[in-house]
């Protein structure tokens, strides 16, 4: 099934979160979550485009020498896509993005040396000042191995160098990140065991979820659907 089918969603009179961001770490399947609920909801989507970074394959193979280029390309990256939508009339209406602006340091703390992570935060300082708040945030966690299994699976040549070890400590400031995250609603998805790239039922179940979150944290666990 592709992963933009649209599917008929019952939304009872309810309104869904007119800016919807959701993150999670590498192989969760945000970018896939984001283009299904852009579908849904006739949504405007806001995508990394991890692929257009020229320095992501250099810098699974040798972090160390790439880390700096990589993480600054994506920095200007969401930081362009930000201001082109700024620069149009469709900034307004309703979007989904599969990145955060906030999660970005993230990254840059755990592949950074010090002298580099400082320079980063200058950067990033500067250019994300008028980043936008978004309406709802979706992190989607998931195991190392449901990871690494994921990022198997869809076979793109950039994560063929992509190890656990880097996997876990990902993991470890996701968790810690979001652990204190309150600057919008928050809702939190056991991903491990469901397949919102090609369950429908699934699917359904999560955004029947989401449509009720107006305020504060929750979770989603689709043991409770069983």
């Amino acid at each position: 099934m592709s992963e933009t089918r649209a599917i008929n969603i019952e939304l009872k009179g309810r309104t869904p979160p007119a800016f919807i961001a959701v993150e999670g770490p590498i192989g969760v399947g945000k970018t896939t979550l984001a283009k299904r609920l852009a579908t849904s909801f006739n949504y405007t989507t806001l995508l990394e485009d991890a692929e257009d970074n020229p320095f992501l394959e250099k810098f699974y193979r040798n972090q160390e020498q790439a880390a700096l280029a990589t993480q600054l390309f994506f920095l200007f990256q969401r930081v362009q896509k930000i201001q082109d939508l700024r620069q149009t009339d469709i900034f307004e209406p309703v979007r989904v993005a599969d990145f955060l602006m906030e999660k970005d340091p993230l990254f840059a703390r755990v592949n950074l040396e010090r002298d580099e992570f400082q320079l980063y935060e200058k950067v990033y300082q500067q250019l994300t000042i008028d980043a936008p708040k978004p309406d709802l945030v979706i992190y989607l966690q998931a195991s190392t191995d449901v990871l690494l299994s994921r990022i198997d699976h869809r076979g793109l040549a950039y994560e063929k160098g992509i190890d656990r070890v880097y996997l876990e400590r990902l993991n470890e400031v996701y968790s810690e990140f979001f652990l204190y995250y309150d600057d919008a609603p928050l809702l939190i998805v056991n991903a491990s065991e469901i397949d919102l790239a090609n369950s429908e039922e699934d699917y359904k179940h999560l955004v029947d979820h989401l449509l009720d979150i107006r305020n504060g944290r929750h979770y989603f666990n689709p043991t409770f659907f069983g």
